[in-house]
């Protein structure tokens, strides 16, 4: 096959980093739905021992993944929240810093506070939008800079491209959380980023029927460190779940094009409508970042976030009136997903610092299927009529 560099990223997507197997050459890769494997002499084997430390179809889902990416093999988790806790017990020892997004998924802020604090470690939640924030925020001992851009739930946007400058001239590492777009609509790395954080529960996997995560980087010895934390903490994802996201990755390309044709559709109607009071979408000329969307995204995404004129308690009835979109809260999957951050993905934030934030207990999250974007926007419609929002 030719090299992934010389193929469009619909191709890399069904054939990057992906061997026919060596048994009977399944245009599927198997599932090695298996513990260990057998040695064919003592301290004699053919590259695998036990599940824990690798396994033949978690390493073609590496591959596949690496092949998106444009990096070596990726190492792959059980959980994005695996692969997030991977990479700070990585690089991060007792005494050391790092600078973090301040809209960030409430797992990541928890795993610091609940965690890592008390093993030593500081962070430092700041305004990632704002460059000078984050080099002001950098001390002698910060290690790693994590941004996750667009920010969750609120889609405020860093620049990777000046974060990380910041991050070589103070020779520390960049990491950026790249859920919401994946490598098809947004490379960190060819914007100066060290390594990429992706939860493949989301789009990666795109069904809804697995939880997992991934860390790449060109980086070989930091690769070898997220596979020896692995291999400790025990967080390697499983076989028959790595094997169900090799057949997802496939159709990303083209599931995120209809994700992001439908969202941009029902947020220009969000916008326009009476009822709501301010929609935040990269893709409408309302969005104050709009610009650096377009310079560091190659689409604005699938994922919208508002907030109603008639408040909290309205936007509650709405959640509780939609009879086609799901209340869940999870992302990137083929349904669209209707969320309260508030009490879901962000309710171990304290409430005043989800205000803070702009994570108002009235706001909204959407995350945009592939159903029929005028069903979608009839579902939202009928909800608003139902709990009177509508005018």
């Amino acid at each position: 096959m030719p090299s992934s560099r010389d193929l469009s990223v619909s191709t890399i997507a069904i054939h990057g980093g992906r061997t026919l197997d060596s048994h009977a050459s399944s245009i599927l890769f198997p599932l090695y739905q298996t513990s260990t494997f057998v040695h064919d002499a003592v301290g004699v084997d053919k590259g695998f021992s036990y599940s824990r430390v690798s396994n033949p179809t978690v390493d073609a889902l590496e591959k596949a993944i690496g092949a998106l990416e444009g990096t070596p093999p990726a190492v792959c988790f059980r959980t994005g929240m695996g692969a997030v806790t991977t990479l700070f017990l990585s690089v991060l020892r007792a005494g050391d810093h790092a600078v973090l997004s301040d809209v960030v998924y409430g797992g990541t802020m928890r795993i610091f506070h609940e965690v890592l604090y008390g093993i030593g470690i500081s962070g430092s939640f700041v305004d990632t939008s704002d460059p000078a924030q984050v080099e002001a925020a950098i001390t002698p001992a910060t290690r790693i800079i994590f941004i996750e851009t667009p920010g969750n739930p609120t889609l405020k946007l860093a620049d990777i491209e000046a974060v990380s400058q910041i991050a070589k001239r103070h020779s520390i590492l960049l990491a950026v959380d790249n859920t919401f777009l994946t490598p098809i609509l947004q490379k960190p790395f060819e914007l100066g980023a060290d390594i990429s954080v992706l939860s493949t529960t989301k789009y990666i996997d795109g069904h809804n029927a697995t939880v997992g995560g991934s860390l790449a980087t060109h980086d070989e010895k930091l690769l070898e460190r997220f596979r020896l934390i692995r291999k400790t903490i025990g967080s390697i994802q499983s076989p028959f779940e790595a094997w169900l996201v090799l057949q997802g990755i496939k159709t990303l390309p083209a599931r995120l094009k209809l994700h992001c044709e439908h969202a941009a559709e029902i947020a220009g109607w969000l916008e326009k409508h009476s009822a709501v009071d301010h929609v935040y979408y990269p893709g409408l000329d309302s969005f104050p970042q709009k610009g650096l969307a377009e310079k560091q995204q190659s689409a604005p995404g699938a994922m919208i976030a508002f907030e109603l004129k008639a408040g909290t308690e309205a936007a509650i009835r709405v959640l509780n009136s939609v009879q086609l979109c799901s209340r869940a809260e999870s992302l990137g999957g083929l349904e669209t997903l209707i969320t309260h951050p508030s009490s879901t993905t962000h309710a171990d934030v304290d409430p005043e610092l989800r205000r803070k934030l702009g994570i108002s207990d009235g706001l909204i999250r959407l995350s945009v299927g592939l159903e029929d974007a005028a069903d979608i926007i009839a579902d939202l419609e009928q909800a608003f009529a139902a709990t009177n929002c509508s005018e």
